[in-house]
Parts: C-alpha cells; sequence; structure tokens
C-alpha cells in the first residue's frame, strides 16, 4: 500500500509560474521575498530574460516552482515616469500568474491600499491573494479586524480574495504555509528555471538598485523618485593577485536639479562617501568580492520628463 501512496503523491502535477506582491512601501514586500526564496537574493545565471520582468527570487520545491518578479511600486502618476512605471505595473500584473497583495497588520488601511486594490480589481483574470504580513506586531483581535477589514475591501470593490493569508516572515511555519496556498494558483508546468538559480537579473541592475537604495535613505521626502543611478562600467582590476581580486564600478547618481546635489553629497561629501560605504558594503556581499566603488553625481535636467533621457536611464 506504502509504495501505491508514493506514486500517487508524484504523479501529482508539477506546478510552475510566476507571482508578484504588491503594496505600499513597507508593506513587508521584500522581507517576503527574501523569506521564501531562503536567502538574500543572490545572482547566478546569465541566460537571457525568459520574462520580460526583474525577477527577484525563485522558490524551487519538489512538487512546484515559484518565480517572484519585481512590479515598481504603483503611485498616482505626476510625470511621464510615473505614468511609465503605471504602465508596467498594470503589464506585469495581467501577465503573472498569481498576485499577492501585502497589507501589514499593524496599520489600518490606508488611502494607498484602497488605491492598489481598486487598480487591482480592475485586472479581472489573474488571482489574488491578500497577504497579512507582520502579524506579530499585533495582537489576535487587531488581527482579526484586519482581517475582517481586507474581506470588506475585497467585497466592495468586487475583488475575490483566493486566499487572506496571515504571514509573519519572521516564522517559517507561515511561509512555506504561504507557498503551499500559492502553489495551487499556479499553472501545471514543468520547471522554469534550472534547480540553483536565485536571480536571473543583470548584475548592473542589482548593483544600480542598491547604489539607488543607499542615496535615498534619509532623503526620501525631499527626492522621492528624483534619483536614477547608472553604472557605467564593472571591470576587474589588471595585475591584481587570483587571490585578491577587485573590480572596480564607476557609477552616476543622476538628480533633476542642481538645487538636490547639495542633498545628496551633503557637507563637505559626508552624506555621499556614507552613500558610497554603505552600498559597497552591499555590492561585496552581493558579488562576493572587494569593490572598488567610484560613485558621482551628475544633474539630467528633468529626467522624469524627458522620454530620451528615460531611456537611456533604463526606463
Amino acid at each position: 500500500m506504502g509504495a501505491m501512496s508514493v506514486r500517487t503523491e508524484s504523479t501529482a502535477p508539477h506546478r510552475a509560474g510566476f507571482a508578484c506582491f504588491v503594496g505600499r512601501p513597507n508593506a513587508g514586500k521584500s522581507t517576503l521575498t527574501n523569506a521564501l526564496v531562503g536567502t538574500k537574493v543572490a545572482i547566478t545565471s546569465n541566460r537571457p530574460q525568459t520574462t520580460r520582468h526583474t525577477v527577484r527570487g525563485i522558490v524551487h520545491r519538489p512538487d512546484a516552482q515559484l518565480v517572484l518578479v519585481d512590479t515598481p511600486g504603483l503611485h498616482k502618476p505626476r510625470t511621464l515616469l510615473g505614468e511609465r512605471l503605471n504602465d508596467i505595473v498594470r503589464t506585469t500584473w495581467s501577465e503573472v500568474d498569481v498576485i499577492g497583495f501585502c497589507l501589514p497588520a499593524d496599520q489600518k488601511l490606508g488611502p494607498g491600499d484602497r488605491y492598489i486594490a481598486s487598480e487591482l480589481a480592475e485586472i479581472k483574470k489573474t488571482p489574488k491573494v491578500a497577504i497579512v504580513t507582520k502579524t506579530d506586531l499585533v495582537d489576535s483581535k487587531a488581527l482579526a479586524a484586519q482581517l475582517i477589514a481586507i474581506d470588506r475591501l475585497g467585497t466592495e470593490l468586487g475583488i475575490e480574495w483566493a486566499e487572506i493569508i496571515p504571514v509573519s516572515a519572521v516564522g517559517d511555519q507561515q511561509v512555506s504555509l504561504l507557498a503551499d496556498l500559492l502553489v495551487p494558483l499556479l499553472p501545471e508546468s514543468p520547471a522554469l528555471y534550472p534547480e540553483g538559480d536565485l536571480t536571473d537579473e543583470p548584475e548592473q541592475v542589482m548593483v544600480a538598485e542598491l547604489i539607488r537604495e543607499a542615496a535615498l535613505e534619509g532623503v526620501r521626502d525631499e527626492l522621492p523618485h528624483s534619483i536614477a543611478v547608472v553604472v557605467e562600467e564593472m571591470l576587474p582590476r589588471e595585475d591584481r593577485p587570483a587571490d585578491k581580486p577587485l573590480l572596480d564600478i564607476h557609477a552616476n547618481v543622476y538628480i533633476e536639479r542642481p538645487s538636490q546635489k547639495g542633498i545628496i553629497i551633503g557637507p563637505k561629501g559626508k552624506r555621499l562617501k556614507e552613500v558610497g560605504t554603505k552600498s559597497r558594503k552591499h555590492i561585496e556581499a552581493l558579488l562576493g568580492t572587494p569593490v572598488f566603488l567610484d560613485l558621482h553625481v551628475k544633474v539630467a535636467k528633468d529626467w522624469q520628463r524627458d522620454p530620451k533621457q528615460l531611456r537611456k536611464l533604463g526606463f
């Protein structure tokens, strides 16, 4: 009998597909991604993208493969960049197999959540899962109230949640439970990526993103979207002994207006130095090699409104 049950188990169809997490900033999306993938996202392959979207991480399981793709944050568009981003978001949402909408347990549903939910309601075919994050920060009564509020929000906007799942990304059990609930929503398919791949995002893009994150830290309010980072080149330093490699990275931080330069550079260049030190640590951790980082701040006048500049900066 035992042999039979094992066989029926292995004939369960393998599923594979794409998921994306959405939610306002600080909703716990990246913590969740890292917890699911089980490691801070590493880069391995340099195969061409099988998807037009940035792959954030891949969850490999015996019965399934869940590919987590990135969507840029959705916000009310004020600029050409905003509209371009929102279009990318909507396209991504209609192309993935499941959307996880992250809502922190410790914050009441606000206008930002409502805006995202009303946009989600427009995407009819894709199954949507509401994921209540940071449940470790609230008591059971507050959690129950949040679950009811999310259920109501769905009813009100005509969204049928495939699941409403409370998780605390710090607890492994809940993270694997989340994967258990997402997998059945994926199509039957063989694995899309070889085992061992965690993400296939080009290194330069990830490096640029780490620099941008460090540059935005502490000045988000003053320069929310007006920083773009372009990695001009990444080259191994010549004449280095094999056991002491050094990677030279030259990157430009673009801002829109000369007045923003002072904010980024800081008094006597102190702020830019901190940005360099901080992002260098992250880049070294990511690439596993010592890095020399050469950062320059440049003004690209009103880059968010200029299609030519947007293309050059990779949007």
